[in-house]
């Protein structure tokens, strides 16, 4: 089986990626639903969340309040760390399980959505990464009209992140699919990708 690593930056278009790859026959595993599932009430993780940020970043039916947890950990990075120290393991167990079900089922290729795969993992662990990339003022842009966020919260989340130009330069099997012009582009060149990917495991 394939198992290819998909990443990129927040508001680069990765997700949009994922679900062309998930179209043309992938199996999707998108950690932004691992993070939601880790996140339920009820789940130790959220329970070790409210331990270390404290009541505040709870609704009042016990859900997470994200805006609050946002608020907290963007312009804190001891914050953030510990943030991933909570969540990831988690996350990564359940990836693993879904991947090993991927492989006893005979899938072709595995998709592992992971937005933060150099900073927390090993790229060389998979057979291929594909990093979606988009101009950073493009991304600001993003986030604002589809998140909400006004332009010092954008900017402040984009900043956050290892810049793409460094994970550009990572040296293994890297593709890269740059996401700055309209939805038609960005699907002809991830097809580009995902043909050349499956020609040559």
């Amino acid at each position: 089986m394939l198992h290819i690593a998909l990443t990129g930056n927040v508001a680069a278009g990765k997700s949009t990626v994922g679900r062309l790859f998930q179209s043309w026959g992938a199996t999707l595993i998108d950690a932004d639903q691992l993070v939601r599932e880790a996140q339920s009430p009820g789940v130790p993780v959220l329970d070790a969340m409210a331990g270390a940020f404290g009541p505040g970043i709870l609704n009042p039916d016990g859900s997470l309040d994200r805006a609050s947890l946002r608020r907290r950990v963007l312009a804190d990075e001891a914050a953030r760390h510990r943030l991933e120290a909570i969540v990831h393991p988690a996350v990564q167990r359940r990836r693993q399980q879904l991947v090993e079900e991927a492989r006893r089922r005979g899938d072709r290729v595995a998709v592992s959505d992971i937005p933060l795969l150099f900073e927390v993992m090993d790229p060389a662990a998979f057979d291929a990464v594909v990093l979606v990339d988009a101009p950073e003022a493009l991304r600001v842009q993003r986030l604002m009209r589809d998140r909400g966020l006004n332009e010092a919260e954008a900017r402040q989340l984009v900043a956050s992140q290892l810049p793409s130009a460094v994970k550009r330069e990572w040296p293994g099997r890297l593709h890269i699919i740059d996401n700055d012009a309209d939805t038609t582009t960005l699907e002809r060149r991830a097809r580009v990708v995902w043909e050349h990917l499956v020609a040559h495991p």
